[in-house]
Parts: C-alpha cells; sequence; structure tokens
C-alpha cells in the first residue's frame, strides 16, 4: 500500500465500503455506512497490508479515511 488510491481500495475490498478519492477528507461521520466496528477491521486489514502493528489511540483520533491513511503509512 503506497498510495491513498491503494488504501481506499483496502477499504472497499475488506469493508465492503463505496468509497471513492471524494470520501478520503470527509468527516467520518459522513461516509456512508461507516462505524466504529469499521475502525476495528480496518486496524486489522491495514496490519497485515503493511506488516507492522497500528497505534490504536492514533487511529481513534483520526477523524477522515485520509488521516487513518496517515497514521497507515508513517
Amino acid at each position: 500500500m503506497t498510495t491513498i488510491d491503494d488504501f481506499l481500495t483496502l477499504v472497499r475490498d475488506e469493508l465492503g465500503l463505496e468509497v471513492s478519492s471524494a470520501d478520503a477528507e470527509r468527516s467520518l461521520d459522513e461516509v456512508a455506512g461507516w462505524d466504529s466496528v469499521h475502525l476495528l477491521a480496518l486496524a486489522g486489514a491495514l496490519e497485515r497490508a503493511t506488516g507492522h502493528s497500528l497505534v490504536l489511540p492514533d487511529l481513534l483520533e483520526a477523524d477522515s479515511l485520509a488521516a487513518i491513511y496517515k497514521v497507515a503509512v508513517a
């Protein structure tokens, strides 16, 4: 996963949410179908995809998909 587009593909494939690049900067509560359970599932998928552990408090502070992506690639 090297780009935000790769990340959004992961979100679509792993969570079944139809997100686009327009959704990346939206607040998570504005992303259609998003809920807190998706964050936990996405955290696991990101750890598998990146090969490293993520810091859950940093993910909990993320307010958009783009912010989650930044945590994942940091």
